[in-house]
């Protein structure tokens, strides 16, 4: 985007709030035309739900709405969510109305009846001052995301660590729990530095045998055990003057770590069967799902090998901390499996979006992929619904936000969801909670 006058609908998210079905199918329909990504809500209460999930550029909310107004989301957006643009829409048009909305915070008012292209061009306006902010402040965002899908914070600082690591020839630790996605960070490390034009060999250590790993890694030569016949390279040299990437170094074998050390140490290695020492110019990159720390502590992995592999660390955030990616995946995976259907595939609702942001997602984007492909290929209608998803996520109950309780009420009934989530498993509770198994009980009391 060169400027604030050429913008891209595409790159706003927009929240409309009205308790009318029909006037929130018409803005929407209306907005989504435009290209706009828009989820839409019945209620304050969702809202501060919805907000609480995921990132808006723009909320258009109406003003008078059962049990809480939208004067009353407008303060609380103005006090925690600053940088939010608010447009009032209402009913009861009023200089009164207008007065204590713009006091609120609402910046932009559009009073009902309003024309489509009055609320495009109002909407339109609101876009390009979101945009003339976001080139003021110089957001930061990386000009290249490796062709991994992503635009939260958290994965911005991923990729200026992948960009960094791709200066260097420094050996990369990536952790994260599975399916976050640690074998595409390390290829985008390889493919982002000197090495792009060398090979890049990906091992799954927990794949390979242990009586096996060995000559895997270093090859062997004619004759060195039972079956052998010929001499075979191993994934060392075939990766030699590129990238080996060691997938849940975390499971590999003391005495398979310290040969490890020694590859990495004399930058050798010897062919099982042979004495000959062979000279490897090899970048490592490893990744596993464990503590590798609490591995050291409990005699299972090598310090020494831990400080040789861990040069430059990657840790990798779950899904669940990614904010709104998750609807960059969905709609990335959406993409790609209607074009392998060669047809149209089927939306998805506004309530199993906001069901499947709630989920924890325990398998990460690979999770998310695979239930995107079966949701896609087994929808009988045009709509993906509740009662397409599995039973996990058909079970979730949305919490009731009101901003007439105490902090405590809300966090005790947090609580109590959370635990009803996991069938009353209090260590899984704290867990999810991030507090110990005590706290919890002490809460519960």
């Amino acid at each position: 985007m060169s400027g604030a006058d050429d913008f891209n609908a595409q790159d706003f998210s927009i929240l409309v709030v009205d308790d009318s079905v029909d006037a929130r199918e018409v803005i929407q329909a209306n907005l989504e035309d435009e290209g706009y990504a828009v989820h839409t809500c019945s209620s304050v209460d969702q809202a501060l739900q919805m907000l609480s999930q995921s990132d808006f550029d723009i909320i258009v909310t109406d003003l008078r709405m059962p049990r809480v107004s939208g004067l009353a989301l407008i303060r609380h957006v103005r006090q925690h969510l600053p940088a939010v643009e608010i447009m009032m829409i209402t009913g009861y048009p009023s200089i009164e109305g207008a007065v204590e909305a713009v006091k609120s915070g609402a910046e932009h008012y559009l009073a009902k009846p309003f024309t489509d292209s009055e609320l495009i061009e109002a909407v339109g306006a609101i876009a390009r001052k979101v945009l003339r902010k976001r080139l003021a402040h110089d957001k930061v965002t990386p000009a290249e995301t490796y062709g991994i899908v992503g635009q939260s914070l958290p994965m911005q600082r991923v990729f200026r660590l992948i960009s960094k690591a791709g200066l260097t020839d420094a050996n990369v630790h990536i952790s994260g729990e599975s399916g976050t996605g640690k074998e595409m960070v390390a290829r985008a490390i390889h493919y982002a530095g000197a090495r792009r034009t060398e090979p890049f060999v990906s091992v799954n250590c927990t794949a390979v045998p242990e009586s096996l790993i060995e000559s895997e890694l270093f090859g062997y030569v004619k004759g060195a055990f039972t079956g052998a016949g010929n001499a075979r390279t191993g994934f060392f040299e075939i990766a030699n003057g590129g990238t080996l990437f060691l997938d849940e170094i975390g499971d590999a074998s003391l005495a398979m770590q310290a040969k490890l050390l020694r590859a990495i140490q004399e930058k050798t290695i010897y062919r099982v069967g042979s004495s000959r020492a062979i000279h490897v110019d090899t970048r490592l990159i490893c990744a596993t799902n464990k503590d590798l720390l609490q591995l050291i502590g409990n005699g299972l992995f090598r310090e020494d090998l831990y400080y040789r592999i861990n040069v430059i660390d990657i840790p990798l955030p779950p899904l669940r901390d990614r904010g709104d990616d998750l609807f960059l995946l969905i709609k990335h995976f959406h993409a790609k499996f209607t074009k392998e259907m060669g047809a149209d595939a089927p939306r998805f609702s506004d309530e199993v979006l906001r069901r499947l942001k709630a989920y924890r997602w325990p398998g990460n984007v690979r999770e998310l992929e695979n239930l995107v492909q079966k949701l896609v290929l087994m929808a009988d209608g045009p709509k993906i619904d509740v009662a397409d998803l599995p039973p996990a996520m058909k079970s979730w109950v949305e919490p009731s936000w009101r901003l007439d309780r105490s902090l405590a009420e809300m966090e005790a009934e947090y609580i109590r969801q959370v635990l009803e989530s996991v069938h009353g498993n209090k260590s899984k509770a704290a867990e999810i909670l991030k507090i110990d198994r005590k706290t919890v009980r002490d809460k519960l009391r």
